[in-house]
């Protein structure tokens, strides 16, 4: 959405001031995996979610921040890993878990020593429910291996999915990315229904361009908002929350503290 919450903050009131729509593209909400984690929550299948873990280990090469001035920069890019490559899986860990409560962390750049923004993080959080997560993500495994979500709940079950696989998309430039799929299942009598859904999802990602399609599918929900005049799919509050998440995880190394999480929006 932005690479500050203050930004942000402007964005939420001019919609208001305005009396229009405001969303933020969150396109992976609408991948099948990523919705069978979502109704399996909603639903109560793992109880309460406790914990809950995000996974981005990608790789980006030198080629990568030579393609354009602002990248790997703090003023052109506001960030690093946290901020381009794993923004979508920031706003689904919320979107999932809850909203985070406090957080603490550390970033640094481990191999990447032509850009100035960080390569490598990690994140502990508490979220408003009680539970606990952890962030893990970096742009220094070369080839890259995947990005995965996985919850975590009270009654021992646990749901998952792999958002992304190796071949990390890079905007402009990938053909292809590899199939969403839930690689993680153990709700009480579901457990065969994995290879199932596995076979489903790499059967539809072959007649359809992942990317694109899942685009539209969320810009034809946004339409259908303005057009009769409902609360649009991820608006700037939600997409807000990922924003906050990445800019109090670069608080807390500048700081060496952990941060508090307003639980609304300012």
């Amino acid at each position: 959405m932005a690479v500050s919450t203050a930004d942000c903050d402007r964005m939420i009131a001019a919609a208001a001031a305005g009396g229009v729509k405001l969303a933020v593209i969150s396109q992976r909400r609408w991948y099948e995996p990523v919705q069978r984690v979502k109704a399996a929550i909603e639903a109560g299948k793992i109880g309460r979610p406790i914990l809950g873990t995000v996974t981005v280990l990608g790789w980006r090469g030198p080629e990568y921040y030579a393609m354009d001035a602002w990248r790997g920069t703090w003023a052109g890019e506001g960030g690093g890993v946290l901020v381009n490559q794993t923004s979508h899986q920031l706003d689904l860990l919320p979107w999932l878990m809850g909203p985070v409560e406090e957080v603490f962390g550390y970033w640094a750049n481990l191999n990447h020593p032509t850009i100035e923004v960080e390569d490598t993080a990690v994140a502990v959080l508490r979220f408003a429910n009680g539970g606990l997560g952890n962030i893990v993500v970096s742009n220094s495994q070369n080839p890259g291996l995947y990005g995965k979500i996985h919850i975590f709940g009270s009654n021992g079950a646990a749901v998952g999915v792999q958002t992304d696989g190796g071949s990390m998309f890079v905007a402009g430039v990938s053909a292809s990315t590899d199939p969403p799929l839930n690689d993680l299942w153990t709700v009480a009598g579901e457990e065969t229904l994995l290879p199932k859904w596995q076979a489903e999802d790499r059967a539809r990602a072959q007649h359809l361009d992942v990317m694109g399609h899942y685009h539209a599918v969320q810009i034809e929900a946004f339409i259908d908002a303005v057009v009769n005049d409902r609360r649009p799919p991820v608006p700037g509050e939600e997409g807000r929350q990922a924003v906050a998440l990445f800019e109090a995880i670069y608080r807390c190394q500048r700081e060496q503290r952990p941060v508090q999480l307003s639980l609304t929006q300012v």
